[in-house]
């Protein structure tokens, strides 16, 4: 069964632009092969992390919200621990008020960009 996810990353801050659009990329791979269908991708730039994380103080921050399967999240994990590029990670999976919020959302989003 298909249930929707969200999942922020931290990539970290010596990377160049480039960089960071690979490493997003490949986890964008990860979850399209794995049979998921990414519904919004957002990109939040360089921020400043609340308390440094392996003695970084800023990082670049990715969201990404999509449907797939629950096997397909433990396989996503396993990626970002992996990956010494990602200094942090949350996934969950949104529940009914999550994703009627998501869709308000994205709903406001495009009627104020027309």
């Amino acid at each position: 069964m298909m249930n929707q996810y969200e999942t922020v990353f931290i990539v970290t801050p010596v990377l160049s632009d480039d960089q960071v659009k690979e490493t997003v990329k490949k986890f964008k791979k990860i979850l399209t092969d794995g049979g998921a269908k990414i519904l919004v991708e957002e990109d939040w730039g360089l921020r400043k992390l609340a308390y440094p994380i392996k003695h970084k103080t800023t990082g670049f921050y990715n969201l990404i919200e999509f449907d797939a399967e629950g096997a397909l999240i433990e396989k996503l994990e396993t990626e970002f621990r992996r990956d010494e590029k990602i200094i942090r990670f949350l996934t969950f999976k949104m529940d009914k008020y999550a994703v009627q919020y998501s869709d308000k959302k994205k709903k406001l989003k495009k009627e104020n960009s027309n």
